[in-house]
């Protein structure tokens, strides 16, 4: 077993099996089912848990006194459930027994979860089950489970009950506990034959409908064995009850095959008949293994990343990987889904559509462009909503929501729960109107990626312009400092959401927010230029674009405000340096390296508004996004003194007034140090690799991963520890690898050309693979160099300018 493809857990502990039930989840970009294990239901350390890419429902409920509305992703029924009971016993409980042996292996490479499991029952006898599931990768509405079930010092009657469970709830994360969960209504059920069964379902405000339909086989000696399932008398589920013989030694192998069908699919009659007339047609389990391993195999070939150091990282690394297009994939195309922040591996943010995909999509734009341009249109089907949301607060053009789900309204919730104090109290994190430059900054970065003429004039520039149009509004001109400004927002850092002492939510001029606006309306600009005439024309008049709006772009970049102090500190907003110096020392030995700040100081009455106390990175998010040469740009056109030696200071400032309450805030810290502190670039690098894998953020990796940060980390070696970055219609490269990582090498895709990048401490080898594209230019040490199909460089790397 090669250990670089395996997640392997050599112990059964129940307290970290929730976490092993993220980790170990299984999907396919169309369905995610979590590692759970399927001869338990849900209890304290189990929670089986299948959700569906974009399946989400809205509940009211009542909190502190309130009628709040949530969305969530729902918990549709357990397809894997299946348990035993030997000689009329009790059914199988891992209570009752003692564990032998156990080993959980995740194989990444091929798409297959495998368990061992040994016990000895009260009886004294011993039994070995073996299963393998998937989730088919091939056919995304295709699931299956395969147990070898081995007596070895026992024979006897054994019976297992195989069942679809409707009686499921949202119950994976404790905060939400107080709301209304029950989302599903069982409309149907019933026994097709002596194998197969089926349960229909429907949720209870989005009526999504969907069909579970399941069939049960058995094989001794590799011989079919002609068995009749019982229907069992259940409440909202359907089993079929097998009684067998088993002799000593002698293995049974079951396989469960699942098709699942919804009223969201396309090329479908209904979901019923579908499922049904599948399970008919089922192929061998042995043979959709086989083709699991022949679509990951398509997937690794172009999107493995590899990397030369010691210890995990190799296997975590791929673990991100694997979680990324068991998110999203090539079955997600044109089934109008986002990317959500945490997966759809668990219940935690509801399955919403924050910022993280600014993280996510620069890896899917460099291998999977029809990918991202699938994503992007889960955007621009959402406009009208945006330009809703702008018209709510007196703009014009579009505002994203901070939370996005089902048909894009503002999702963020009213209220939120401290489980630190217990209260429930108000949530402004919609305030966060930078998702509107996030949505943008992926429009562009998937142009530059690809080219996409057609995209951008066809969805692209409307998104574009749409946001921008929107800024023109919020920004106000001081004539005092001649200069715009923008009021009542949060950044990014998300502690911050109001002045000391003041009721009215939001802040004035933060410094990212401001800046990227410049950003956004000088691509804007931009972008009127690219597109001929009558494409500008109609789409001015499409969203309502003017001349005074164009002229007043064009003001923005020339006159928008950005607060500093002590001289060269970029302010993370106006008046951040009154606020006062948190006592770090007493809260890091009490709490921790990384903190939720904010929970704690309110549950001492306080909150991290009177401090210089950040989240995540705020000001340091224009360092990750941005070249020091485009930086300088940005800042010499508004007239403001910048120079890269403020750089490092600016980093090192708010290092220190970081608590790293969030996953994506080491991303952002391992990017901004990778040139000038190696070492601790890499230290963030690997605190942001191991966050889930260790569960290091607070213990919520069992409510779902962190998909930005998994995302983020393949970036850092994929963009930011190559030096690749996209400027002027070159692909730059200009490689620095830390110290601890030896090489790396992966493919990217750009412009219609596979590239592989073979990148060590003294040399980068750039191969071109075969295909069909224009020549393009690459950039190695300021120089740039004509690439076409079959071409082969190697450059010595400049070790002054890595």
């Amino acid at each position: 077993m090669n250990k670089s493809w395996t997640l392997e857990y050599g112990r059964w502990n129940p307290d970290e099996h929730p976490v092993q039930e993220t980790l170990c989840a299984l999907g396919n970009g169309y369905l995610v089912c979590r590692g759970a294990l399927e001869m338990e239901r849900e209890n304290d350390w189990n929670y089986p848990g299948t959700y569906l890419a974009g399946g989400y429902n809205r509940m009211e409920s009542e909190i502190a006194g309130r009628e709040v509305e949530n969305e969530d992703l729902v918990n549709w029924p357990n397809w894997l459930w299946l348990t035993f009971k030997i000689a009329g016993g009790k059914w199988f409980s891992l209570h009752d027994v003692e564990i032998l042996d156990y080993v959980s292996s995740l194989h990444m490479k091929q798409g297959l979860l495998e368990r061992k499991l040994r016990f000895r029952d009260s009886q004294g006898r011993i039994t070995t089950l073996i299963s393998r599931r998937l989730v088919s990768m091939d056919d995304y509405h295709v699931a299956g489970i395969e147990w070898t079930f081995i007596p070895e010092n026992w024979s006897g009657k054994m019976t297992i009950r195989s069942g679809l469970d409707g009686q499921v709830i949202n119950n994976n994360v404790a905060r939400y506990a107080d709301l209304n969960q029950d989302h599903l209504k069982v409309t149907a059920k019933g026994k097709l034959d002596d194998h197969a069964i089926f349960l229909e379902c429907r949720t209870s405000q989005s009526d999504i409908r969907m069909v579970q339909g399941a069939r049960t086989t058995f094989v001794v000696n590799e011989q079919e064995l002609q068995v009749k399932g019982q229907a069992a008398r259940l409440k909202n589920a359907i089993a079929l009850d097998f009684t067998l013989e088993c002799s000593k030694l002698v293995p049974i192998r079951l396989e469960k095959f699942v098709q699942i069908y919804t009223s969201r699919d396309v090329a479908i009659s209904d979901p019923r008949t579908e499922a049904v007339q599948g399970l008919t047609r089922q192929l061998p389990f042995a043979e959709l293994v086989a083709r699991q391993q022949l679509s990951w195999e398509r997937i690794w070939n172009y999107n493995d990343v590899i990397v030369n150091n010691s210890g995990e990282d190799q296997m975590v690394m791929r673990l991100h990987i694997f979680h990324l297009y068991q998110t999203v994939s090539s079955n997600s195309m044109d089934y109008d889904i986002g990317i959500p922040a945490r997966g759809w591996h668990g219940e935690a943010y509801r399955g919403h559509i924050f910022w993280d995909e600014l993280y996510i999509q620069p890896f899917i734009d460099l291998h999977y462009p029809q990918l991202s341009r699938s994503l992007l249109l889960y955007r621009y089907r959402r406009l009208p909503k945006a330009f809703e949301l702008a018209e709510e607060i007196g703009c014009r053009g579009a505002l994203f929501p901070w939370q996005s789900g089902s048909n894009g309204r503002e999702e963020t919730q009213k209220l939120h729960l401290n489980p630190k104090s217990g209260r429930w109290l108000p949530d402004v994190s919609h305030l966060q109107y930078h998702i509107n430059v996030a949505v943008a900054f992926n429009v562009w970065h998937y142009y530059q990626s690809t080219a996409d003429a057609d995209f951008l004039s066809a969805y692209g520039a409307e998104i574009f312009l749409a946001t921008a149009l929107f800024w023109t509004d919020l920004c106000i001109y001081n004539p005092k400092r001649n200069r715009y400004e923008i009021h009542g927002v949060m950044g990014p850092d998300e502690y911050h959401t109001h002045y000391p002492n003041m009721d009215e939510p939001g802040l004035n001029n933060n410094a990212y927010t401001n800046l990227m606006v410049v950003w956004v309306v000088g691509k804007a600009l931009r972008i009127l230029d690219i597109l001929d005439e009558n494409c500008c024309l109609e789409l001015e008049q499409k969203i309502g674009l003017r001349k005074q709006d164009k002229e007043k772009w064009e003001q923005m970049t020339y006159k928008m405000f950005i607060p500093f102090h002590n001289g060269n500190i970029i302010s993370q907003f106006e008046g951040y340096e009154d606020l006062k110096e948190l006592d770090w020392k007493h809260y890091r030995q009490k709490y921790g390296e990384a903190i939720r700040l904010d929970r704690i100081l309110e549950s001492e009455n306080d909150s991290p508004n009177h401090y210089k106390a950040s989240k995540q990175a705020d000001v340091l998010m224009l360092f990750y996004l941005f070249s020091c040469e485009e930086l300088q740009e940005l800042f010499d056109k508004l007239g403001y003194d910048f120079n890269p030696s403020m750089i490092p200071v600016n980093i090192d400032y708010y290092y220190k007034r970081t608590s790293h309450g969030s996953t994506l805030s080491q991303v952002i810290h391992a990017w901004v140090y990778s040139r000038s502190h190696r070492d601790r670039s890499y230290e963030s690098f690997k605190t942001a690799l191991m966050s889930d894998f260790r569960d290091t953020q607070g213990g919520t990796t069992h409510e779902g991963i962190h998909l930005g940060a998994m995302a983020g980390t393949v970036d850092i070696i994929q963009r930011c520890y190559s030096g690749l970055e996209i400027r002027d219609d070159v692909l730059w490269l200009n490689p620095g690898l830390p110290g601890d990582i030896r090489s790396a090498s992966f493919h990217v895709r750009y412009r219609g050309h596979w590239i592989k990048l073979d990148i060590d401490h003294t040399t980068i080898r750039i191969t071109f693979c075969r295909g069909r594209a224009e020549p393009v230019y690459i950039g190695v040490g300021g120089k740039k160099y004509l690439f076409k199909t079959d071409d082969k460089k190697e450059f010595l790397i400049n070790r002054k300018n890595a």
